[in-house]
């Protein structure tokens, strides 16, 4: 993708169709057996009390790979950015020179202290729309995450999110130090059927415009973490919006105490797949979290064996 997959026809998901979403199976297609390290993997998070949905299609084709409880919603933490970013785009093609200042500081010190991202480092206060955009997409931003919410509003976002079809998907609030009873219980929420479709239809170029998609994936391409399924791709973190070795992906990720995320479309010399998986699990431990992060990574390594593998 030079900033856009492309490829054959993306199918519609059942959800956009109207349609009564069924129950995610625990399989791929009869007699695919490519997939059986993940889903033994995640089995074995939901066996152990986890709370896991995961979903993965060919994404030419529209077959789906496997699907494991793709039809619920799940807290994902920041991954709500991605609805954030299409909102911003179309608002962007349309106003390309807006600039937006950064929240000012309380109490001496920086709002965002502890928060992910780097514009709280920076000297300058103002960003254009754009800029701040690639940095949420980069490094998941928090005070840029905050600047483009003020300026979009998450009514706007709300709005764009059911013109979609997206029913169980949703960003919900801004980053926030610490949330109170009066505030959104999670940054966001999603279905991993919905996002997949959804990140499929963005690599297709077929969300609001070729131009908006462009955008959002253009962003989304330089996303540098690669610790959960895409840890198993091999790219380098800092550069791979170029690919890298027949091998190019977008993703977004979502990571909170208890909540990983992530969304994604990885092309490779045989297939090009969209996948979106979510856990969330009791953070009691690392040895926890580790097994989280395990098993995501098992999924990334049978997705990157397949689009080297696959039939076309």
């Amino acid at each position: 993708m030079s900033h856009a997959l492309t490829g054959g026809e993306v199918r519609v998901p059942s959800h956009a169709r109207g349609r009564r979403v069924r129950r995610g199976r625990h399989r791929g297609e009869p007699g695919d057996d490519k997939f059986g390290g993940t889903v033994d993997a995640l089995a074995g998070l939901a066996r152990s009390g986890m709370q896991v949905s995961a979903r993965a299609v060919e994404l030419h084709s529209g077959r789906e790979l496997y699907a494991i409880d793709d039809h619920i919603s799940m807290p994902t933490a920041s991954l709500g950015k991605v609805l954030l970013l299409i909102e911003v785009a179309d608002r962007v093609v349309r106003s390309p020179t807006t600039s937006l200042t950064r929240a000012a500081p309380e109490s001496g010190g920086s709002p965002f202290a502890g928060a992910p991202g780097i514009w709280q480092h920076f000297q300058g206060d103002a960003l254009s729309a754009a800029d701040l955009a690639a940095l949420v997409g980069s490094v998941n931003d928090a005070a840029a995450f905050n600047a483009l919410t003020g300026w979009v509003g998450l009514a706007a976002v709300r709005v764009r999110a059911e013109s979609l079809g997206l029913n169980k998907t949703a960003l919900l609030d801004e980053f926030r130090a610490r949330r109170g009873p009066d505030d959104a219980p999670q940054l966001s929420i999603a279905s991993m059927r919905e996002l997949c479709w959804l990140l499929g239809a963005l690599a297709r170029g077929e969300i609001v415009n070729h131009h908006v998609s462009a955008l959002v994936v253009g962003w989304l391409a330089l996303g540098s973490d690669l610790s959960l399924v895409a840890s198993g791709f091999g790219l380098d973190p800092n550069s791979h919006a170029v690919g890298d070795h027949d091998v190019l992906l977008m993703n977004a990720t979502g990571a909170e105490r208890g909540v990983r995320a992530e969304a994604g479309v990885l092309q490779g010399p045989r297939a090009t797949v969209a996948y979106s998986v979510a856990v969330t699990f009791a953070d009691t431990d690392l040895g926890v979290r580790m097994r989280v992060l395990e098993a995501l990574r098992r999924c990334g390594h049978e997705l990157l064996d397949f689009v080297h593998s696959s039939p076309s």
